[in-house]
């Protein structure tokens, strides 16, 4: 039997510093490993065989790695050629993980597939769009800090940054098998954001803003038409453009502006879009290519019984309004029919985020008038979290005037309602829906 020992230090994942110092290189404990091979091996190697072979991997990933650098600085001292305004655009050619290793930004990404779990490139934005936002946390000043999560990292935290979800996005959309790419650039106020684009068999470029789940098709502005001709309208965020790279390629915009709205997105045009070398990121970023890269995990189905949970939300805040109507003076009366009669609301509001297809309001909106009698007022509030705690969302839906409205409602035969739908994702992530109703007798 073969059994090998190992301690490992491991490390907070958070970032620190305006020098670029990372926590991640304070070690926060010792991790015991112990591994036993079965069946047991006959003859076993030497310590001295491994240790070379290690040091002789690592010498090759080492060179692999410092050949590439060698190659990127090139590539953009070519860039800067073209154009010396170049030098202000957001070019990512590298980005620092939560161990505070620089990798390319074309390690971040694999086409990834999600088995059974999710069935359609859009239900993928939506199981994105519900993990958690959290920029990387900085002690001190400077602003923003640059930081970028691994793919089992941005899992395992269930939050990460935009660029996070935007990597887990291109690489769930690759997997469907789009031709993905993470864009780099910004969005109002000059703020740095990173987004999806996915480029259609017919040219059709279309965003994704992997944030909110929003997709956007891009039809560029014609910078040389005539004031007076009739020109597309964007919709999305985004206002300039930098690079947009995938697991094989990285393309560098230079294009007179990097102005997203005039943007021509032909990326097999070097004259609009400088391409790095595909055998070149092929030899840091191809699965097996160097040592260090980490493995990407499959996604983990959901531990969360969507049911039970639901119930569970659905009754603490019945305790929570009661409470905070009695606080009021004002007595509570549930009428658990116009709560059920919720549900397909909230099941229409999920469907209509992941398809942005709107179905079965007319069926909801035919059982409340059937529920409401003559003269009643019946008023209703939905609102979404991705989140499960009761207290913390009664208290954002409070701040709503029209929640707080609905809650506080006065009146003859008050009657109120809460209904709570939870829709589970993979890696326990979830949508909660909440809508609170009331319906009551006009006075007046």
């Amino acid at each position: 039997m073969a059994i090998s020992f190992g301690l490992r230090k491991w490390s907070d994942q958070s970032y620190c510093g305006t020098y670029g110092c990372t926590e991640s290189k304070v070690s926060v404990g010792i991790l015991n490993i112990k591994l036993e091979m079965y069946p047991p091996l006959n003859q076993t190697l030497s310590q001295e065989v491994v240790n070379t072979q290690l040091a002789l991997e690592r010498q090759k990933t080492a060179e692999k790695e410092r050949l590439f650098l060698v190659y990127a600085k090139q590539w953009w001292r070519e860039y800067l050629q073209i154009r010396p305004s170049h030098n202000s655009r957001l070019v990512k050619i590298f980005a620092q993980d939560e161990n505070g290793i620089n990798r390319p930004v074309c390690s971040y990404i694999k086409p990834l597939r999600a088995g059974r779990l999710l069935d359609t490139p859009r239900q993928a934005a939506r199981f994105v769009n519900v993990l958690g936002y959290e920029r990387a946390p900085v002690i001190g000043g400077g602003g923003k800090q640059e930081q970028w999560c691994t793919l089992l990292a941005f899992l395992c935290r269930n939050k990460g940054d935009c660029e996070d979800h935007a990597n887990l996005l291109c690489s769930l959309l690759l997997g469907y098998g789009l031709e993905a790419f993470v864009c780099v650039g910004t969005k109002a106020k000059g703020i740095p954001h990173a987004w999806v684009m996915t480029c259609g068999t017919d040219g059709t470029v279309t965003f994704w803003e992997s944030l909110t789940g929003h997709r956007y098709i891009h039809k560029p502005v014609n910078p040389d038409e005539s004031p007076v001709a009739e020109q597309p309208k964007p919709l999305y965020p985004y206002r300039t453009i930098g690079c947009v790279f995938n697991h094989q390629m990285f393309l560098g915009n230079c294009q007179p502006s990097d102005s997203v709205e005039i943007c021509v997105f032909d990326l097999n045009d070097e004259s609009k879009w400088k391409p790095m070398s595909e055998e070149a990121i092929k030899s840091v970023c191809a699965p097996g290519a160097t040592t260090s890269l980490p493995p990407f995990p499959p996604l983990c189905a959901s531990t969360i019984d969507a049911s039970v949970t639901s119930n569970e939300i659905e009754m603490q805040l019945r305790l929570l309004v009661s409470e905070h109507r009695k606080d009021l003076g004002l007595t509570t009366v549930w009428e658990d029919q116009l709560s059920y009669l919720l549900s397909p609301a909230l099941a229409s509001y999920e469907f209509e985020r992941t398809t942005s297809i709107s179905a079965g309001n007319e069926e909801f909106q035919d059982a409340i008038r059937r529920a409401v009698p003559d003269g009643h007022t019946f008023k209703g509030f939905p609102i979404h979290f991705v989140y499960r705690n009761a207290r913390r969302a009664f208290a954002t839906c409070l701040r709503s005037p029209f929640c707080e409205e609905i809650i506080c409602c006065r009146g003859d035969q008050v009657r109120l309602a809460v209904r709570v739908r939870v829709f589970t994702y993979p890696e326990s992530a979830c949508a909660v829906w909440i809508m609170f109703a009331c319906k009551y007798r006009s006075v007046l």
